[in-house]
């Protein structure tokens, strides 16, 4: 049932409607006020988010995958979550810096892309060791970008074979005490058993 819902998922991402051209030329200019009321790609989440929400438990889920060699639909499933994460290099040039960095973050929004389109394409082709080396180096791509942008997180895939330390659990919040019940109010002195 996953492995429908994510190919959905994804034929929906990949797939774009193509525009007709008539007569083989060139295709009728689109009028600049129906090109302004088409929708437009915006950033609604922050990176952090996407972070979590995308790179994070789809590369966790590939690594799990790994960890020994898949069979059946594993593979499938490691290649979609993989796309995804090529994907989410996508959504990440929508949401450059605007500074001096730009040039930077888009170049590792690409890189990202890149390296989780190859473990896509490993995982197609079923290739385990390859799939586990581009895994590798889709985290060296991730602690790149982390670096240029100085965020401290640091990804490694297989616990410390890749020779990065792994990204540490989240801190648990702390424990909230249990309020501690209200009083009961005073009873009259007739009521009292």
């Amino acid at each position: 049932m996953r492995i429908y819902f994510l190919a959905a998922t994804l034929s929906m991402l990949l797939v774009a409607p193509a525009d007709p051209q008539v007569g083989g030329g060139k295709p009728d200019p689109v009028p600049r006020a129906k090109m302004r009321s088409q929708p437009r790609p915006e950033p609604v989440a922050k990176t952090r988010l996407l972070m979590l929400g995308i790179n994070l438990p789809n590369f966790r889920g590939i690594e799990e995958r790994l960890g020994q060699s898949p069979r059946g639909d594993s593979w499938d499933i490691i290649q979609g979550q993989a796309l995804l994460i090529a994907e989410n290099g996508n959504l990440l040039m929508l949401r450059p810096p605007r500074n001096d960095k730009e040039d930077t973050w888009l170049e590792r929004a690409a890189d990202l892309r890149a390296a989780a389109t190859r473990l896509a394409r490993a995982a197609v082709d079923q290739d385990y060791a390859r799939s586990r080396d581009d895994l590798i180096a889709l985290a060296n791509v991730c602690n790149h970008c982390h670096k240029s942008f100085q965020v401290d997180v640091r990804i490694s895939a297989f616990g410390e074979q890749s020779g990065v330390p792994a990204v540490p659990a989240p801190p648990r919040p702390p424990a909230v005490p249990k309020p501690p019940p209200p009083p009961r109010p005073p009873q009259p002195p007739g009521d009292r058993p």
